[in-house]
């Protein structure tokens, strides 16, 4: 029986020791595999929705910001067109005007002068047609050489080719033409106030000049019309979103007044890159009902571009952020947790983000309750 007792005691000895040295030998055991991922009971599962990721054929959508420009096919600058003191404008900033509507009154020497010369290049054409005509009749009866009948007929050609340019000019100044009509019937012509006339229809919106200001022909600046039924904006498109955008593409204008976008088309992709930004520019076209996008105003632009594209997309409720506000969302594990997976993101298409890595088809995601499992694992 005292040998029995001594073999227990010694057995009880050496377990103790072994149980000992294991613990010095490695105080940190190893985690299990799933330590970092989030578990739940049952009943908190049930207030989780997931989701199957999948392969989705989608237009990928391109969001970015621009600015308002006039379309310039439907806008110009106007210069004045002779020399002189302005003495009246005629039309304030903002109206709507036709082609050839008056903008500005100027008391100028050109005016005067281009009609003198039309009177004298009227006289001189009628004149030299006269002795031509009457050569030309003395010729069949040898009443002149027919060199001379030759040259009367050339004096009155370029007398003829001299009164049209002369035309042209009086024309380009804005004379009237029931002014150009009285000139041709020979009347008297009363002394006529040269006028700025606009040169296309549309809304006056930039006025340059001043009464009494004195103006340079060809030189100075006056006004600038434009039609604003019609805008451009200018996009600003960085990087691998390039390769998304092609003419004729959609997109949608938002100007952060108002719920209401303006539709437009890309109509224009730039052949270079802005060394400043690093962008390359997308001219949007955009229809303006009642002129309410302005030339500098910044908008956003939404491009959707007319390829398909097929890839991976997920609702925006599933991206969470972390502490170094990455994006992440959680994916169920085949023992019932949920682990974090780090995602990029790519555009928005409708209420989905494009996930370009972080992925793949067949993974079970939490859309709905995400913020809970983040919660719950920050415990």
């Amino acid at each position: 029986m005292r040998n029995r007792s001594i073999h227990a005691v010694a057995a009880m000895v050496a377990v103790a020791l072994l149980t000992s040295c294991s613990g010095k030998t490695d105080p940190d055991a190893a985690a299990p595999p799933n330590a970092g991922n989030v578990t739940l009971t049952p009943a908190q599962r049930q207030h989780l929705q997931l989701y199957t990721v999948q392969l989705s054929k989608y237009h990928k959508t391109i969001e970015t910001t621009g600015v308002v420009d006039f379309d310039n096919d439907q806008a110009t600058g106007i210069l004045a067109p002779l020399s002189g003191p302005v003495t009246r404008l005629l039309a304030p900033l903002g109206a709507k005007v036709r082609k050839g509507d008056a903008l500005a009154a100027v008391d100028s020497p050109d005016f005067a002068a281009a009609v003198g010369a039309y009177h004298k290049a009227l006289a001189s054409a009628a004149t030299n047609r006269r002795l031509a005509d009457l050569d030309k009749d003395l010729l069949q009866h040898n009443g002149v050489s027919q060199r001379e009948a030759t040259q009367a007929e050339t004096d009155a050609t370029n007398a003829e080719a001299d009164r049209d340019a002369a035309l042209q000019a009086i024309i380009a100044l804005g004379i009237p033409a029931q002014t150009i009509q009285q000139i041709q019937a020979g009347r008297e012509v009363s002394r006529v106030e040269a006028m700025i006339r606009s040169p296309i229809a549309g809304t006056l919106v930039e006025r340059l000049i001043s009464p009494g200001e004195l103006l340079q022909a060809g030189t100075t600046n006056c006004f600038t019309v434009a039609d604003l039924s019609r805008v451009w904006v200018m996009a600003q498109i960085f990087g691998p979103d390039l390769a998304s955008i092609n003419l004729g593409d959609t997109a949608a204008v938002a100007t952060g007044i108002g719920a209401r976008d303006f539709s437009g088309k890309v109509d224009n992709i730039a052949a270079q890159v802005d060394p400043d930004t690093r962008s390359v520019g997308v001219r949007v076209t955009v229809e303006n009902p009642g002129d309410l996008l302005k030339k500098q105003m910044y908008v956003r632009v939404r491009i959707t571009a007319r390829q398909e594209s097929t890839g991976v997309l997920v609702p925006v409720s599933a991206v969470l952020r972390d502490n170094e506000n990455l994006p992440f969302i959680y994916r169920a594990q085949s023992d019932g947790s949920y682990a974090r997976a780090h995602v990029t993101p790519g555009s928005r298409v409708g209420d989905q983000y494009e996930i370009a890595e972080g992925l793949k088809a067949g993974d079970q995601i939490v859309i709905d309750g995400g913020l809970f499992v983040q919660f719950m694992q920050s415990q």
